[in-house]
């Protein structure tokens, strides 16, 4: 059974890429996966002490593949030493996330603030 482990920053929750009724529906899904035995979603608060920065998103597949996000590219990367990078640097980020009831106030917040239904 897969278990999908998620970390996100604050910033992500309020950037209006979209316009605020397209972004409210995202933000109810997160709530509502928050609490599933197969989904760890985690929210980096803006106030939180960091010991690297949230960048560019990456996902890492069974510790066998990381998938990059960048500006011009999507990258495949699979060698044992960049997954071991990204693993630390997701675990580093982890320790400044926050989960459960306090990403959902989190989340909520972010919902508030476009007062929208």
């Amino acid at each position: 059974r897969k278990r999908y482990r998620i970390i996100m920053w604050e910033g992500a929750l309020r950037a209006l890429v979209c316009p605020p009724s397209a972004l409210a529906p995202q933000l109810d899904r997160l709530m509502s996966v928050i609490g599933l035995d197969t989904v760890e979603l985690g929210i980096v608060p803006f106030a939180a002490p960091l010991k690297i920065q949230p960048s560019n998103g990456f996902w890492i597949y069974d510790e066998r593949l990381v998938l990059v996000e960048d500006w011009h590219a999507e990258l495949w990367i699979n060698d044992a030493d960049s997954i071991a990078l990204y693993l630390r640097a997701w675990n580093t980020l982890r320790e400044s996330a926050v989960f459960g009831a306090d990403a959902q106030r989190l989340i909520n917040d972010a919902r508030r603030a476009l007062n929208i239904g």
